[in-house]
């Protein structure tokens, strides 16, 4: 029996949220529709009334034109309510919605949690520790050996200003042994002079 009528169990789903929204939008565009053309024909009954003069004729127009009025009101107040309608509903999905995505956000938190727990559970912070004072002793360690790589062995670390100028004094004497130099006398005369340069003091006492 089952079989041939069906049971129960194959009803047919509650309508959602959503659905209940779409209905009632194509219930709303519905009566838009039908409020245009009421609006149409009270246009056409207006203008009827306004060529008849007053009398049989003009009052069973503004009868028709009264019933039309009427009906667009009853549409419009049926409008009202449906648009009132849709949006609670659609107050109510975005509630549900934003419900819907901070349970999914509390979940997701829950998770990150216990994973975080999980990895710092595997982090010895003394370890961590003894690492960072290794470091510091390898880095001072590393700047002792540059400092010790760049020390000079050659040069003294005190030295005597008069054995240097000594040592200045015996190089300028090799130099004048060995030839002329930078360090030579300016005012000495070259060697394609026959005759010494004469003084000017001598030039002066000389008798005319």
């Amino acid at each position: 029996m089952n079989r041939i009528f069906g049971s129960s169990s194959s009803k047919k789903a509650k309508p959602s949220l959503q659905d209940a929204i779409a209905s009632t939008d194509a219930r709303v565009a519905s009566i838009e529709v039908k409020i245009k053309k009421l609006d149409g024909e009270l246009g056409r009954y207006k203008e009827q009334m306004n060529k008849l003069r007053n009398g049989p004729g003009r009052d069973a127009i503004q009868q028709r034109a009264l019933r039309t009025l009427k009906q667009k009101k009853m549409y419009e107040s049926q409008l009202a309510q449906l648009t009132q309608q849709t949006f609670n509903m659609e107050s109510a999905a975005l509630a549900t919605e934003n419900l819907r995505n901070t349970m999914a956000t509390v979940e997701a938190m829950k998770v990150a949690n216990k994973e975080m727990r999980k990895q710092y559970g595997k982090i010895d912070i003394d370890k961590i520790e003894n690492i960072h004072y290794d470091m510091e002793d390898l880095l001072e360690q590393a700047n002792e050996i540059q400092e010790s790589l760049g020390r000079s062995y050659a040069v003294p670390d005190e030295l005597d200003e008069a054995d240097l100028e000594a040592e200045l004094d015996a190089l300028a004497l090799e130099e004048e042994e060995e030839g002329p130099s930078y360090l030579a006398d300016l005012s000495k005369a070259p060697d394609f002079v026959d005759e010494p340069p004469v003084e000017l003091s001598e030039v002066r006492h000389s008798p005319e």
